[in-house]
């Protein structure tokens, strides 16, 4: 494989750039950003393509906007795979729950040998197809589209909503469903959850609101208790929880004492 080095001379010698222009040009870019970090000297021009010096973020931007070149691409060169990132979060363990990032481009399908059929209604074994791609869509998993969305993750110590949302689940959110509904579920996996942002944190539960109290509930079994807030100065609503991919392998492995909430204060 050339290196990125080689990669970024070929791509100014095809727009017959001389090392001045370039560097001109990342002074351009340096005024119109307000920061000096964006220009390129001439000298480290030179040791980025002949010696394998590694830019700055700044001025692999700069390097990009010159020679016309998707930034995503030129990191791949440097071995940074940016399409990668969520899936990298998501072995990256944490344990409060918190909102993640999807990044606007991710794809929301999966591609499909011609070949193949997958009858959704039906219990399918998909392990031949993540084999034959390497990797699928979270939509693909959940039903939903990744582009209309936010989502979060439930934290690795939050067993408020185990069993339906165990530690480590990652939820989709509609920012559309705001309004607390407190009526028309005929047992607890139709009742809406919520996923909620508090002054220091994030949390998910069902949700009631009377008389600008919001009390959250959570799920019998994690043995805690309901936390009521003050709404909207406590506590904000992100939306309703509409999609999940869980771990199975989720266990008890501390059991969290009676009356503790994580992430938020008891009844007060």
């Amino acid at each position: 494989m050339d290196r990125p080095g080689e990669r970024l001379k070929r791509a100014r010698e095809k727009l017959s750039l001389t090392f001045r222009q370039v560097v001109e040009a990342s002074q351009g870019i340096a005024r119109r950003r307000a920061s000096d970090e964006f220009s390129i000297a001439l000298s480290r021009l030179a040791d980025i393509e002949n010696k394998g010096t590694v830019p700055s973020i700044y001025r692999l931007y700069s390097l990009c906007a010159i020679y016309r070149l998707d930034l995503d691409e030129v990191l791949q060169w440097y071995g940074v795979p940016r399409d990668l990132l969520a899936s990298e979060s998501a072995q990256v363990g944490v344990p409060a729950t918190h909102p993640v990032q999807i990044p606007p481009g991710a794809r929301a399908t999966v591609p499909l040998p011609p070949d193949m059929r997958i009858d959704l209604t039906q219990t399918t074994f998909l392990s031949h197809i993540v084999r034959r791609w390497g990797k699928m869509s979270l939509a693909f998993l959940n039903g939903v589209d990744l582009r209309h969305f936010r989502y979060g993750l439930i934290g690795l110590e939050d067993w408020s909503m185990h069993p339906i949302l165990p530690p480590g689940a990652f939820v989709a959110i509609d920012e559309g469903r705001r309004r607390i509904v407190n009526e028309g579920w005929t047992s607890e996996f139709e009742r809406p959850i919520y996923f909620l942002e508090l002054r220091d944190g994030y949390m998910c539960g069902w949700c009631s609101l009377t008389a600008g109290k919001l009390t959250v509930q959570p799920h019998p079994s994690s043995e805690q208790t309901a936390a009521i807030f003050e709404f909207p100065r406590e506590i904000d609503i992100i939306g309703q929880v509409v999609g999940a991919a869980m771990p199975l392998d989720a266990r008890r492995r501390r059991r969290v004492p009676s009356g503790a909430v994580p992430s938020a204060s008891p009844d007060r």
